[in-house]
């Protein structure tokens, strides 16, 4: 997992990297939960999603936003995070120009910094935002929603309310032409402490139904 140091819009960015093993690989990225909340790269959810896309053949980075960790800038209430995040995944994607596919997972304040991403970045194909703050930040930016993908939420979460979750998913299932997934951990409280492998087993069983290239969903 080699430490890497790349160019953001205020300076350096701290991730870490690993390369795709062959050519034309899909390329996946990690967003970490909320600075201010005490969030990093290293955060125990960000890192397990980190290790699912490695092991899947992805060229995979994860990152600390500014202010974060060796990251340089300060904390920019989501507009500068979004710069960030443009400007890590242009680094990876400098790797792999060639990349079949690109895709976007965040946790908390970085799955909604990620459905920001997916506004502005057509390549980007699925993405899995878990516990997406949508009680606490806006996000009629899905205007329409430009991919498929899947939302976990736990079923105990304290600090974002299932019920505002599953708005915005009945929200987002109006649209045509994307198909959103949305699974509810039993117990689960926000930081999934007793639940990390229902998690991972809900974002896995994903994974193999939309990485199958007989999947419907394209």
């Amino acid at each position: 997992m080699p430490e890497v140091i790349f160019p953001g819009p205020e300076g350096r960015l701290e991730g870490r990297f690993a390369p795709a093993p062959k050519p034309r690989a899909p390329v996946a990225m990690i967003l970490h939960p909320h600075p201010m909340s005490g969030g990093t790269m290293n955060n125990r959810i960000v890192q397990e999603l980190y290790k699912t896309f490695q092991r899947r053949g992805f060229a995979t980075l994860r990152f600390n936003f500014r202010g974060v960790g060796k990251s340089q800038g300060v904390f920019d209430n989501g507009v500068g995070e979004l710069s960030d995040a443009a400007s890590a995944l242009d680094w990876v994607q400098s790797f792999h120009p060639e990349a079949s596919t690109t895709w976007v997972a965040g946790f908390g304040f970085g799955a909604w910094i990620g459905m920001q991403l997916l506004m502005r970045r057509p390549e980007i194909r699925g993405f899995i935002s878990v516990a997406p703050p949508a009680n606490m930040f806006d996000f009629t930016f899905l205007a329409p929603c430009p991919s498929s993908g899947i939302i976990i939420q736990g079923e105990s979460d304290e600090v974002v309310t299932p019920i505002a979750v599953q708005k915005l998913v009945d929200k987002l299932r109006t649209q045509k032409h994307i198909t959103i997934h949305h699974d509810t951990i039993p117990g689960a409280n926000h930081f999934f402490e007793h639940e990390m492998d229902q998690l991972m087993g809900s974002v896995d069983r994903y994974l193999d139904m939309r990485l199958d290239p007989n999947s419907p969903i394209k």
